[in-house]
């Protein structure tokens, strides 16, 4: 038997071109997996209620907060993907690999694991202990791929804003939840469809 050597292991940068679908998919789901368990582990730590996080305060205001948010965003993103040049907002063609080919309801689930995922770390834990601004801040950071362009990286930065900013209005984590699924959701099921007609 071979003895394992740390030593031989190599790491090297990957463009999202050199993955097969699988190794893709094996990605998103085990970073959403270290966000989920970073993010329950910090709530944990600053002695809050993981429970009462993902408990509605005020009846059904949340899903007013969350699908509002989420249909502005929407239409501002497609206003700027109307006037303004594909280049100028590429995110390395990411985006289009993960959701060009999946049928809807894998579209879904992705949606909803990014959304319950990103937001119990950003919203639950980071905006928790330095607020919606450098949260955002942080959120654009992380979102790399954007990052090469002004215009993705503001937009990233301002829905993470307005994510923070309807947490706080409803008192709820849902709220963003609901927000952050849709909008991933409706856009991809805008890549599907766009690049099937």
């Amino acid at each position: 038997m071979k003895k394992f050597d740390i030593r031989n292991i190599r790491v090297r940068k990957v463009s999202v071109d050199e993955l097969d679908d699988r190794m893709l998919l094996i990605n998103l789901y085990a970073t959403q997996a270290i966000t989920f368990i970073i993010g329950l582990i910090w709530v944990l730590f600053q002695h809050q209620n993981v429970i009462r996080l993902f408990t509605p305060t005020k009846g059904l205001e949340f899903v007013y907060w969350g699908a509002g948010l989420a249909a502005a965003v929407i239409v501002i993103d497609l206003l700027i993907s109307r006037f303004v040049p594909e280049e100028a907002s590429d995110d390395g063609g990411v985006n289009d690999r993960i959701f060009r080919t999946r049928p809807v309801w894998h579209i879904a689930v992705i949606s909803l694991v990014v959304a319950i995922c990103e937001e119990l770390l950003f919203r639950g834990a980071i905006q928790h202990a330095i607020g919606p601004y450098w949260t955002s801040i942080i959120f654009a950071t992380i979102h790399v791929r954007y990052l090469k362009h002004w215009i993705p990286t503001g937009l990233v930065f301002s829905i993470s804003y307005g994510l923070g900013w309807i947490y706080i209005q409803s008192g709820s984590i849902l709220a963003p939840i609901i927000a952050h699924f849709l909008i991933d959701f409706i856009m991809g099921l805008i890549i599907r469809f766009r690049r099937e007609s």
